[in-house]
């Protein structure tokens, strides 16, 4: 049955995909474009810092991270972006989507630079300012997830929403790829300019003094494409939503969303205007609504990111073990950057890409539900595929087919749980809730996050202590690491069996509020 509605919302609802859909995509999108790039590029260039700052006279191969620096250097960024999407979750809600929406931007931009001028006079200092700079970056990255994705959804006509939050969380994937094809162009700069001999060859000579300035580079460039898009973020409206449902101002929204929209949208009468029916975050009220669906939507990001980011920062080792980077001290430090960012390239290209694209595509056609169990099946298979055989894949002849399934493993997350789990909290929560409940769902599959890129870097070494890197000890070894992946992900599956289908349906009659709106005027006209 269809529910009374307030107009500027019903107008959004049914209108046509338009220019500021795209703007309001281009917008959001770049956002998380920076993210993908600021929180991927680190990997690209953590073998780098080892050479340059960890560097052991006489030893057999070149230095790298000792086992706490580097869980520090890749983790901080990830406690820094748990912390923001709670507290820009929560203050999206309390203060609006737009006035927070800047500040977050700022951060990244400050925090971007910042990282790439980490000083100090030794290792110790350059990596910790490295990290007080790169959790400040997630903090601002973290504000990004809860209001980028409240904003594109309350923007955005039922029919296409899901495609449109899915596109700009799509953008991730192509800051990916901008992060692995910008290290191989400088990379490839300083090679032809700075050529140096293999560490085998000339220990110290293979990391040209020059080399510090990479990864410097690589991380100052997040800052751009940030930069780029404060302007626009600042001149967008406040979301009719926030201002009707929120802020109960249904004239300022009618007003709004009639420049946005350029249609006449009659405001509602101010007799008509009345309280929705209130009850608090965590309340008996909202946990019978909607404790269900929180639960559902933090566990499956939560279960997602450990099997995501646990790939993501442990692939380069991988591919040494494929053959794909020969051993380190085969080449020079430059050499090195060269290589895993063209591995990253080739993996971004081929699937990560992709993976989200389809999403975007047939996410308002087949449904949320239906992807993200269709993808959390995929990557258990796959992950299975990869681990039970593990022996074959090593094997110099079927290292291509290893990487084909690899990937296959990347493309099913994308177009699958790594797409939904950002769509779906940003349509099925109250609209006063909507920032903080994307903000609690987004920080759960931060733990995740930490959890692969914490916990998968003493794992996923070798059984024997003799064989693990320098400073590790002994982990279950790479094929029992992918098991427990795998499991990770039929619990995945499972969980999702907690979170409604969204698609079609306007976003107040998801989260109830049409109802709550109706009942309320009744018992005013009583």
């Amino acid at each position: 049955m269809a529910k009374e509605q307030i107009q500027a919302l019903n107008a959004l609802d049914v209108a046509k995909t338009q220019w500021y859909h795209f703007t309001a995509i281009i917008i959001t999108g770049m956002g998380f474009f920076t993210d993908a790039y600021d929180l991927f590029c680190i990997s690209l260039v953590t073998k780098l810092l080892g050479r340059i700052y960890y560097h052991v006279d006489g030893a057999a191969k070149p230095g790298i991270l000792p086992p706490n620096v580097a869980a520090a250097v890749n983790g901080v960024a990830f406690c820094g972006t748990l912390s923001g999407q709670l507290f820009f979750g929560w203050l999206g809600d309390k203060m609006g989507r737009k006035k927070v929406y800047g500040i977050t931007l700022m951060l990244m931009i400050i925090c971007s630079i910042g990282s790439g001028l980490s000083f100090g006079h030794s290792a110790k200092s350059v990596m910790a300012t490295l990290c007080f700079f790169r959790f400040w970056l997630g903090f601002g990255i973290g504000g990004d997830y809860p209001l980028s994705a409240t904003i594109m959804s309350e923007y955005s006509n039922t029919k296409t929403r899901g495609a449109f939050i899915a596109a700009v969380f799509a953008m991730q994937g192509f800051g990916i790829l901008a992060g692995g094809i910008f290290a191989i162009i400088i990379s490839v700069a300083f090679q032809n300019r700075f050529d140096a001999p293999p560490y085998e060859v000339d220990p110290v000579g293979s990391t040209v003094a020059q080399a510090d300035y990479i990864w410097r580079i690589i991380v100052m460039v997040g800052a751009l494409p940030a930069a780029l898009t404060y302007y626009w973020r600042m001149k967008m409206p406040e979301t009719a939503r926030y201002t009707a449902l929120v802020a109960k101002n249904t004239e300022k929204a009618a007003a709004d969303m009639s420049k946005v929209l350029q249609i006449e949208i009659q405001a509602e009468p101010k007799k008509e205007e009345t309280e929705a029916k209130s009850f608090g975050l965590f309340s008996k009220e909202f946990l019978g609504r909607h404790g269900l669906h929180l639960l559902g939507t933090a566990t499956t990001w939560f279960l997602l990111d450990i099997a995501f980011y646990s790939q993501n920062l442990f692939q380069k080792d991988i591919f040494s073990a494929i053959g794909w980077i020969p051993p380190a001290k085969t080449m020079n430090a430059i050499e090195e950057v060269y290589r895993i960012a063209r591995a990253q390239t080739l993996i971004a290209l081929c699937s990560t890409v992709p993976g989200y694209w389809f999403t975007v595509a047939l996410i308002d056609k087949i449904g949320r539900f239906a992807i993200q169990l269709m993808g959390f099946f995929f990557m258990t298979v796959f992950m299975f595929a990869l681990a039970i055989p593990y022996e074959h894949w090593t094997k110099k002849d079927n290292r291509i087919g290893f990487v084909v399934m690899y990937s296959l493993t990347f493309f099913f997350a994308n177009f699958g749980p790594n797409a939904t789990t950002f769509v779906v909290p940003a349509e099925i929560f109250p609209a006063r809730f909507r920032s903080t409940c994307h903000g609690i769902s987004s920080a759960a599959g931060k733990l995740g996050a930490i959890v692969g890129a914490f916990g998968f870097l003493y794992l996923a070494q070798n059984q024997d202590k003799s064989k693990a890197d320098a400073g590790y000890p002994a982990g279950i070894g790479v094929k029992n690491a992918l098991i427990v992946l795998g499991v990770v992900n039929i619990l995945g599956f499972f969980f999702t069996f907690l979170v409604p289908e969204a698609k079609g349906r306007s976003l107040e009659d998801i989260s109830g509020e049409n109802d709550d709106y109706v009942a309320t005027r009744e018992e005013s006209e009583q």
